[in-house]
């Protein structure tokens, strides 16, 4: 079995080759590691940044790999593009995976039209739900806007939330999205003692009792109708773009709160803005932006109910080195089931 796989200067082709290497029969596969370059951190960031606002063709793809694809049955990369171009490339390629959560790199239309699996897995999954939660303590206690306040000197006790702040087990939480990310969010909420209802039309209700996690599903504007809390764990696609818009952010209580840290895109950023200029929501927590770094004259950073941190709900040390093998582990379990929630096309291809 021919594997090639694409490393960088973030995941490097050493990692990716021995989780590839575990893959199949020990000594049977051969590895074929070519890197996806970029000199420094900050080159590599400015490249994804660009890949993640504009697709799988906005960055080049080395030129050995459109030559190795042709023979190759499987495809693991980082954050490498794979166009369609490419896809079309590998005649024997039966599947394709990244060993991150977002696929702002892979064309998952073409793969699917080409009947090719992609996998990929949540590598930070712990980390991006501990952050989630994290975030909603923050901004409905107000920890951020205190911290900054004395930091300044002022010893700050009023804020525009002081007519309804309450416990965390007092309020009603509503996740959108039940994936990886999104199950562990409901998961540690109940442990709070939050009360957790959930919009996934890829979810029954059936599989989540069977699961035991004490989630009641609903549907969506019902959801954002409720919730105290509203929290965002959506894939960004065509579809999901700019789905939480301002007829949904309308719906919500003007005591409740708006959290994302999935994608930005998924959210309507001039509903949002309204929406807390107006204080027709309780306040909202971000850790994605629709362009980042934040601009210096964008109309956030004006904003006294919004609490705001720089993209790292992901990071933790031991995320990076550990993906890779995460990612063999979830295609090992899918080949030995023919099932797995990180098949990201399961539902569109023939098996």
């Amino acid at each position: 079995m021919k594997i090639v796989v694409i490393g960088d200067i973030v995941v490097p082709c050493e990692l990716l080759t021995e989780a590839a290497e575990s893959l199949g029969e020990p000594g049977q596969n051969t590895v074929v590691p070519i890197v996806w370059p970029a000199e420094t951190r900050q080159e590599f960031q400015k490249k994804a940044q660009n890949i993640e606002k504009n697709g799988p063709t906005a960055e080049k793809v080395p030129e050995e790999v459109y030559r190795e694809i042709a023979d190759a049955d499987i495809l693991l990369t980082h954050f490498c593009p794979v166009p369609e171009e490419l896809i079309a490339q590998g005649k024997k390629l039966r599947l394709i995976g990244t060993c991150r959560g977002g696929m702002e790199h892979v064309d998952v239309a073409a793969a699917t039209k080409y009947n090719i699996p992609v996998i990929h897995c949540i590598r930070n999954a712990e980390a991006t739900s501990d952050f989630a939660i994290g975030l909603m303590f923050a901004e409905t206690r107000n920890i951020a806007r205190a911290h900054a306040a004395l930091k300044q000197g002022e010893w700050r006790k009023e804020y525009v939330n002081n007519g309804y702040t309450t416990s965390m087990c007092e309020m009603t939480l509503g996740v959108v999205g039940l994936g990886h990310i999104g199950k562990l969010v409901a998961q540690k909420a109940a442990g709070v003692g939050m009360k957790v209802i959930a919009y996934d039309p890829y979810v029954t209700q059936g599989s989540l009792d069977e699961t035991g996690l004490p989630v009641r599903l609903v549907e969506q504007e019902e959801l954002f109708r409720t919730a105290d809390i509203v929290t965002l764990h959506l894939r960004l696609t065509p579809e999901t773009k700019n789905s939480v818009d301002g007829k949904l952010i309308g719906l919500m209580k003007p005591t409740a709160y708006l959290i994302n840290t999935s994608r930005a895109g998924v959210l309507d950023k001039d509903a949002l803005v309204k929406a807390l200029q107006n204080r027709t929501i309780g306040g909202a927590a971000l850790d994605v932006y629709w362009e980042e770094p934040i601009p210096k004259d964008d109309a956030l950073l004006a904003l006294d109910n919004l609490t705001m941190t720089p993209h790292n709900a992901g990071n933790v040390v031991d995320a990076l080195p550990k993906s890779p093998l995460l990612l063999a582990r979830t295609i090992k379990a899918f080949w030995e089931t023919g099932k797995g929630d990180m098949v990201v096309n399961l539902r569109n291809i023939k098996r």
